[in-house]
């Protein structure tokens, strides 16, 4: 059987799913597209990978160029692959998800992304291109990590209440948790450090801080330490 032209036709594409976590609720960075297709609509920031670039340094370079974002580590999740998933022609896309504290970052607009922001999901009904599959992928395996490894610790500051961490669980989770049972079951774990402080400028009675202690989850998992909330 020849080859032939037609299989070096299809183009390759990498979307970032940048979830943060602020006041409570789970958000997303998305751009608003300045070219068409789906120009002014909402999307993930993506776009098509180099003829001679490695794909792991493509949706780096991707990030950088959209958004100014550097230096985000990103795990990739899954590819797309319908053939009438891009108006313009075969263009396969291999999804990649970070985790980032919103307080930590300053994104902002560049190269076709016309604006940039922080978009909570409850809130995003379309977007740009299948980006809403992917998302909804990412978001799946958000949900199934946070429960067995210690990544939502990123999305928070370095000094956390735990309250803060069960609501980051529950915007993750999309579902409430029973407050004793959960400080309970995180405290068991091992990995967080009592600061031995106490909030500051609040109007409540301060809660106290603690730390997760990343050096002693690994050391507890090279054990066979098991994470699970």
């Amino acid at each position: 059987m020849s080859v032939g032209n037609t299989f070096f036709k299809t183009a390759f594409s990498v979307d970032n799913v940048i979830f943060g976590f602020d006041n409570s609720s789970l958000k997303i960075l998305l751009i608003k597209r300045a070219e068409r297709p789906f120009k002014d609509y909402w999307a993930l920031p993506g776009d098509l990978v180099f003829p001679d670039e490695d794909l792991d340094n493509a949706p780096k370079r991707v990030l950088k160029e959209l958004t100014g974002l550097e230096n985000v580590f990103l795990e990739q999740v899954a590819t797309f692959g319908k053939t009438d998933r891009h108006p313009k022609g075969r263009v396969i896309t291999v999804a990649y998800y970070s985790l980032v504290n919103i307080a930590n970052v300053n994104p902002k607009a560049h190269s076709f992304a016309n604006e940039l922001a922080w978009h909570e999901l409850s809130e995003i009904h379309t977007l740009a291109f299948d980006h809403m599959l992917i998302m909804q992928t990412c978001l799946q395996t958000l949900k199934s990590k946070v429960r067995t490894q210690p990544i939502g610790f990123e999305l928070l500051p370095q000094k956390f209440t735990l309250s803060e961490l069960q609501d980051l669980y529950e915007a993750v989770l999309g579902k409430p948790l029973d407050k004793r049972n959960f400080r309970k079951k995180i405290l068991s774990l091992g990995v967080l450090l009592d600061q031995e402080e106490y909030q500051q400028g609040v109007a409540h009675r301060p809660a106290k801080l603690f730390q997760f202690d990343r050096h002693r989850y690994e050391e507890a998992k090279s054990m066979g330490y098991t994470f699970e909330v």
